[in-house]
């Protein structure tokens, strides 16, 4: 199966990535354009969700909770952070678009112990990392830090020209204290949105070796492996990564390679 997911512009729900269609055991990813006026119902079942609001403004109701009025920014690339709503599971839900809406469903497998909840922009934690032409900001959304059963998700700036989820990291096997093992999507938006992004996912013994170049809401899938990303001089670029494993942990492995670009070897004069 390609690691390349393409959206489906034509229909309503652009993304639709379930553990059975992905091979693996614990993402599930939609992407769903409403436009103002439509709801989209569902039931959350064994799966806890973050809806992320990614675009536009909503009204979210449960069995147990309501919450009108969500939402702020029109477009990922004004760069303030998202609305979004956690969900347990055993939940009924139904979600309202005050205005055209472009809406990210994350999932994985739940045990229901924790309530509804909205996530305000103004509870996102926001980093800069890194230096030269390694520079991006990132969303912390959903992280290890916040509570949750199994998901985690972050939202990435780039700018044009430079290159992010690097130097090359892997997050695929269970080395206690060292690194967790942590499935990947990455959902990609450009500015302006006809222009594209490189991603290459591989592992060290380059048994799994894909360059991709996802265009404007596609998903790159990341079963194991590193997975940096290069944005084309021109355009800018978004992604919403969703990660889940048996470790609700990111702790992650440098490739030795390209390790220095951490050090103050770099930028080089």
């Amino acid at each position: 199966m390609s690691l390349l997911v393409k959206a489906q512009r034509s229909k309503r729900q652009l993304q639709h990535i379930t553990p059975q269609n992905a091979g693996w055991r614990y993402i599930g990813f939609d992407v769903w354009m409403l436009k103002k006026g439509e709801t989209l119902d569902f039931d959350s079942g064994e799966r806890e969700f973050c809806l992320v609001l990614v675009a536009g403004l909503a009204s979210v109701k449960t069995r147990t909770a309501d919450f009108p009025g969500l939402g702020g920014r029109m477009s990922p690339f004004e760069r303030t952070p998202p609305w979004s709503v956690y969900i347990p599971p055993g939940e009924t839900v139904s979600v309202t678009a005050d205005a055209d809406l472009e809406l990210a469903l994350c999932s994985a497998p739940g045990c229901g112990d924790l309530p509804a909840r909205v996530i305000t922009p103004g509870e996102v934690n926001v980093e800069h990392r890194g230096k030269g032409r390694n520079q991006r900001t990132v969303h912390n959304i959903l992280p290890d830090t916040q509570p949750a059963n199994s998901l985690l998700v972050v939202e990435v700036y780039t700018d044009e020209g430079a290159t992010s989820s690097w130097p090359a990291h892997k997050h695929d096997t269970s080395l206690p204290g060292k690194e967790t093992q942590l499935e990947e999507t990455y959902y990609h938006r450009f500015d302006p949105p006809q222009g594209f992004a490189f991603q290459r996912v591989y592992t060290d013994d380059r048994s799994l070796d894909v360059c991709m170049a996802p265009y404007n809401q596609d998903v790159v899938m990341v079963p194991r492996g590193y997975h940096p990303v290069a944005a084309i001089a021109g355009y800018n670029s978004y992604y919403l990564n969703v990660m889940a494993g048996p470790d609700r942990k990111w702790l992650f492995s440098w490739e030795a390679d390209h390790a220095w670009i951490n050090s103050e070897g770099y930028p080089r004069p």
